[in-house]
């Protein structure tokens, strides 16, 4: 992924070179901030008003005091300097709790810090890709529901899937699965879709929730239940969902192979079909 030319930042759209922050910003010092990524497709952001709803929900969860709404006035701003006003692209936001004199506690009467960029992204109209992933323990925090800015249990746990040759690292929980680090996960057996209920052990995706409403639409069974680590070679399907990757089929899970070649399940395929219409 390349560098955005422009960058929004407190206000401003500026030249990426020059968008500077202090270096007494929390969100660098602490990773006290919350971010959001949202594509646009066909010249709208795709289930925009619920990404816009998390950042503000993440936001309230932290004591940040900012008003996402303001944004929507300024997104625009910012798309048509990018020439990407009826383009498919990626945003991303990011709102810190702002500049202060380095403390824990959350400092009094300070300016949240609050950046933007946006780039092309022409996302598939089907996720093709096949993806194998390794499985480890979930050593993050308990409150995996903030999308927050500093991830480096997720950035380790993703790295070691690179180093397998893997796309995604799966993460478990006293040996119950909870998501992956930077998906969610969903597993088939016997016709039925298991994923992990949304609570403060996963980010409550929206494209997983999306997927959660189609399975309710085709007559899916769908049980919202954590899925045993101990009970992977039982599994008929198991895919991975995320704004980026949409609906990705899992082909292998640490040596436990689902498909060969470009095989897909049927569960699995009907509804990233059910996906594409919506979009």
């Amino acid at each position: 992924m390349s560098y955005p030319e422009k960058v929004y930042i407190n206000g401003k759209i500026v030249n990426a070179q020059e968008a500077t922050i202090s270096v007494f910003d929390r969100g660098f010092i602490f990773g006290d901030g919350i971010y959001e990524v949202m594509v646009q497709i066909n010249g709208s952001f795709f289930y925009g008003r619920k990404h816009l709803d998390r950042l503000q929900e993440g936001l309230d969860k932290i004591n940040i005091n900012f008003d996402v709404e303001s944004l929507t006035t300024e997104i625009p701003k910012l798309l048509k300097v990018t020439s990407l006003t009826d383009k498919d692209c990626l945003l991303y936001m990011q709102i810190t709790r702002g500049v202060a004199p380095r403390q824990h506690s959350y400092p009094a009467d300070i300016h949240p810090t609050v950046m933007m960029y946006a780039l092309p992204k022409i996302l598939p109209a089907i996720n093709q890709a096949n993806t194998k992933v390794i499985t480890r323990e979930d050593f993050r925090w308990s409150r995996c529901d903030i999308k927050m800015t500093s991830l480096l249990g997720n950035v380790m746990l993703n790295e070691e899937a690179m180093q397998h040759g893997s796309f995604e690292t799966l993460l478990y929980r006293n040996g119950l699965f909870t998501e992956a680090s930077h998906c969610n996960v969903f597993f088939v057996r016997d016709q039925v879709v298991y994923t992990h209920p949304a609570n403060e052990y996963i980010l409550n995706g929206i494209t997983g929730a999306i997927v959660k409403d189609l399975c309710i639409s085709l007559g899916i069974a769908l049980k919202e239940i954590p899925y045993p680590l101990k009970e992977l070679a039982l599994l008929d399907e198991a895919f991975l969902t995320g704004t980026s990757t949409q609906i990705a089929a899992i082909s292998q899970i640490d040596n436990h192979c689902l498909y060969m070649g470009n095989e897909k399940g049927p569960i699995t395929k009907k509804l990233q079909e059910a996906f594409f219409n919506l979009k």
